[in-house]
């Protein structure tokens, strides 16, 4: 839930394409915001899942800005050949091995999954919908390495992770500011106290 992978890369991408284009014709903005994705994984530490989203993420960004549609299961594909031709070791690392069933398990199962879960509330389906599917790919993983796996962590993740990209860009705000207005950085970071409690609080009550 914590990891530095998809998600984030997503918000910073996000993000700064939002503010980029106000100031930039988009073919333009495409490359400074692929700058600041790499930048963004250079910062936490290059770790597998990272890379992969950041390649997977380029590869996107690239297509949009060349007037291209990109696929998801190529940009996986290509994601994993690259990472191994640069670095063969990744291939038994658990996090590399992680990230990429676990992607490969969203974009084979989630569709089918969310017309499945239609019944759950709205603020929790989406991020139930996501975990129930990379969980089909993930779980026997876990299983065979640590002997264990939670049958509740669809719905744990559910509960939590609608709070994740509030405050993921509430406290990047937060902390952007908090460099030159230390004070003023401190109040828009108590915004995420309401959600980073109930993320606590959520995560203790099932632990």
């Amino acid at each position: 839930m914590v990891v530095a992978s998809g998600m984030n890369v997503t918000l910073v991408a996000s993000f700064l394409m939002a503010v980029l284009v106000l100031f930039l014709p988009r073919r333009q903005a495409v490359p400074a915001a692929l700058l600041g994705i790499w930048a963004y994984s250079l910062l936490s530490g290059f770790d597998a899942p990272i890379v992969r989203a950041a390649i997977m993420g380029s590869i996107a960004f690239s297509a949009q800005a060349l007037g291209k549609l990109s696929s998801a299961a190529r940009a996986l594909a290509l994601s994993a050949l690259t990472m191994l031709i640069i670095w063969p070791q990744w291939l038994t690392d658990l996090g590399f091995i992680l990230s990429f069933v676990a992607t490969a398990s969203l974009i084979l199962f989630e569709r089918r999954v969310a017309r499945l879960v239609r019944f759950v509330p709205g603020i929790f389906r989406e991020g139930f919908s996501t975990s129930l599917a990379a969980q089909i790919g993930v779980a026997p993983i876990l299983f065979a390495t640590f002997g264990q796996f939670n049958l509740l962590s669809p719905v744990i993740n559910a509960l939590i992770l609608w709070t994740v990209p509030a405050i993921t860009i509430v406290g990047g705000i937060g902390g952007m500011i908090g460099l030159t207005v230390p004070f003023l950085g401190k109040l828009i970071l108590l915004l995420t106290y309401p959600l980073t409690s109930w993320f606590i609080w959520i995560v203790n009550l099932f632990a």
